[in-house]
């Protein structure tokens, strides 16, 4: 084991002093260590409930005969740091957990770990340290929120986003803001819809690197408490055999990861996420395959925030197991999982209890998935968007570009009420350069919804939009205004085309006009030259 580096022979003699120094005894010593990995805080609604599941997973351990250690690392809430100078900080968070994950499991030896997260960075953060260690890993994530009720309907935190945007238009006023914003969030979890969060819980699931049913087991069901006793039982069986991330995520648990985002219709940032930790794993995930998948294999869950459904009603329709067990056909069913178990085995028992949540192949809420990838002579190399969220009424659109150079200026001109009907609004310089940290875009986009334009206006950006993101919101448009892409020279007026269906977007400009407007175009100077975020902003020319 990787342990008796810190803990066998003479030679170690002072490092097991410092080990009894903690409690713990000689028969301590001779178990496995375990690393537990809590993103527990106190700020993020959907980790304040962590410590109680560390426990939980610790228990386990301690009954599989596993020493277990906790460590922490850090989350960033994104509805917190949304539509401020905060979420820079979002993305970039992602290789700082993955960072400190790989100092402490290198630096103390331990044998293996149980990696509880359960937010937009910290999740796809904690695979990529499993993947980039390859030590024997399982994953806790840590559940959703239930929703919250107002007036007999169902709200979550992207109701209030989006109510911000209804009182732009003054069709709310700031009593019933407050009555929403009181009832939207009830207690601790990931917000409640197929936000990036619960996305990349269900991608863990998918990937075979949680237990079955992990990933909609809400946060406060004791549901959840004995999924983490039982993987923290696991990873000592996982550490006695040997068994590691890298016969665990491989290129085909990704593919079958891509299906079931695809059959969820989840979150844009998926693409982003999943190739990072694909990349770590040493394993080709081409941008390409997601809009392969998305051809092929319908959407079958209606989830909030584009459809009806939330994570309990996904829960108690079955969960992954049942949507993978209805998807099977498109799935590599020989795949081993965390459980030592194979993914047809994990699902063979599985049923769909409510066929409206998870719809038959034969009954799809779409016949294409969710993602599409669109690419033109304004995104040359490519720009996403989550299409099962997009109204028919607005799969194909021209219209005159309305450019802002940065989130807030585009806020602003909302608030000012300079958006149109037929608009294509253009948000630059908020890629993973420009931004830097490519934040994510959650005001825009919801306040354009909550003003009734999410059928009739069109948003463009070189940053990201959120998992709460609907209507036809397209981002990762690259190359990025920061590089010179395209995007840097469109002007007011400029018609642009989308077609959605037929994976276009393009700028009605001759290639000459382009070019002639690129050659003029001028580098824009860094936003940020000290701290954290200066690394990620190197000159134009680097």
């Amino acid at each position: 084991m990787r342990s008796d580096e810190v803990k066998c022979g003479v030679e170690r003699a002072a490092h097991r002093s410092l080990l009894k120094a903690l409690g713990l005894t000689d028969k301590d010593l001779t178990k496995p260590f375990i690393g537990v990995v809590n993103s527990y805080t106190n700020i993020v609604p959907g980790h304040i409930h962590l410590r109680s599941i560390g426990e939980a997973v610790k228990e386990g351990i301690l009954a599989a005969g596993g020493t277990p250690f906790e460590f922490n690392t850090i989350a960033v809430c994104d509805g917190i740091a949304m539509g401020h100078q905060g979420m820079h900080y979002s993305l970039p968070s992602r290789e700082l957990i993955a960072d400190s994950v790989e100092v402490m499991m290198q630096a103390h030896r331990l044998d293996g770990m149980v990696l509880i997260s359960n937010c937009d960075k910290i999740t796809p953060g904690m695979l990529i340290a499993a993947a980039r260690l390859d030590v024997p890993a399982i994953s806790v994530t840590g559940g959703p929120m239930a929703s919250g009720r107002l007036a007999g309907k169902r709200v979550d935190v992207n109701s209030v986003f989006e109510a911000v945007g209804q009182a732009f238009a003054e069709k709310m006023n700031s009593e019933e803001i407050t009555r929403l914003e009181n009832a939207a969030c009830p207690g601790c979890g990931s917000c409640s819809g197929m936000f990036t969060a619960n996305t990349m819980a269900c991608m863990t699931e998918a990937l075979g690197m949680s237990l079955p049913y992990c990933a909609t087991a809400l946060a406060t069901s004791a549901k959840k408490i004995r999924i983490a006793k039982e993987s923290g039982e696991k990873i000592v069986e996982l550490v006695k055999k040997n068994v590691k991330p890298s016969s665990i995520m491989t290129k085909a648990a990704f593919e079958n990861a891509v299906v079931v985002d695809t059959a969820l219709g989840g979150s844009t940032n998926t693409v982003l996420h999943l190739s990072a930790i694909a990349k770590e794993a040493g394993v080709p995930l081409p941008m390409a395959l997601f809009d392969e998948t998305s051809r092929r294999v319908p959407h079958l869950s209606s989830m909030s925030p584009s459809g009806p459904h939330d994570m309990e009603e996904l829960d108690l329709a079955g969960g992954l197991p049942a949507l993978m067990k209805e998807l099977e056909q498109f799935l590599h069913v020989d795949l081993l999982t965390v459980t030592g178990k194979s993914i047809g085995e994990n699902i063979k028992a599985a049923v769909v209890t409510d066929s409206e949540v998870i719809r038959p192949l034969t009954n799809p809420v779409h016949k294409e998935g969710g993602i599409a990838i669109l690419k033109g002579n304004l995104a040359p190399k490519g720009a996403v968007v989550k299409a099962v969220a997009v109204s028919p009424k607005i799969l194909k659109h021209s219209g005159p570009a309305k450019v802002y150079d940065s989130e807030k200026e585009a806020e602003e001109a909302m608030k000012r009420h300079e958006v149109k009907a037929g608009d294509v609004v253009v948000i630059r310089y908020e890629g993973p350069k420009g931004g830097p940290g490519m934040p994510e875009m959650l005001i825009p986009t919801a306040t354009i919804s909550g003003m009734g334009l999410s059928e009739s206006v069109v948003l463009i950006t070189d940053g990201r939009f959120s998992g709460a993101t609907r209507g036809p919101c397209i981002g990762h448009v690259a190359p990025e205004a920061f590089d010179g892409g395209p995007i840097a020279v469109i002007k007011n007026g400029d018609i642009i085309t989308v077609d959605i269906p037929n994976r276009v977007l393009k700028v009605e400009l001759s290639e000459q006009e382009i070019q002639k407007r690129l050659q003029a175009w001028k580098p824009r100077p860094k936003k940020i030259t000290k701290g954290y975020l200066s690394r990620y902003v190197p000159t134009p020319t680097e």
